[in-house]
């Protein structure tokens, strides 16, 4: 069973807050023993989501979030907006795709850094995207 230890709610409500949201991710994964690479993969995913929810959305929040299995501690991260939502999930799932002349790698870039991923839109309604990365045994 997956249990909460403690939590942060971080608005994203200026530019700069994506810089908050990046550096609690980096301290609270290094604080907490991920290795170098699971710290970076988080850091890098907590930032492109952060930037998502400003640069698309104009703000919303993270909730960052400790948590553990009992083995091993882990990491949940909801971003949430009241934007526009996304209009093709499947395309920008697929990468390569962007309404806001970048690379598109975003999104389907933080799902391949994270062990669990999950996107909620709806095109008009805003986005929840909610990321969950582990410790290693």
């Amino acid at each position: 069973m997956v249990e909460t230890v403690q939590s942060w709610e971080v608005p994203i409500a200026r530019e700069d807050d994506i810089v908050l949201v990046r550096r609690k991710a980096r301290a609270l994964a290094q604080e907490r023993g991920f290795d170098a690479f699971a710290a970076a993969a988080l850091t890098t995913a907590a930032s492109e989501l952060a930037r998502n929810v400003w640069v698309h959305a104009g703000g919303g929040k993270a909730i960052i979030e400790e948590l553990t299995d009992g083995y091993r501690t882990g990491i949940r991260m909801t971003f949430v907006d009241e934007g526009p939502g996304i209009t093709d999930v499947e395309r920008v799932l697929q990468g390569g795709f962007s309404t806001a002349r970048s690379l598109g790698l975003g999104v389907s870039g933080t799902r391949r850094l994270v062990e669990e991923f999950d996107l909620q839109t709806a095109p008009g309604r805003g986005t929840r995207v909610v990321i969950v990365k582990w410790t290693r045994f």
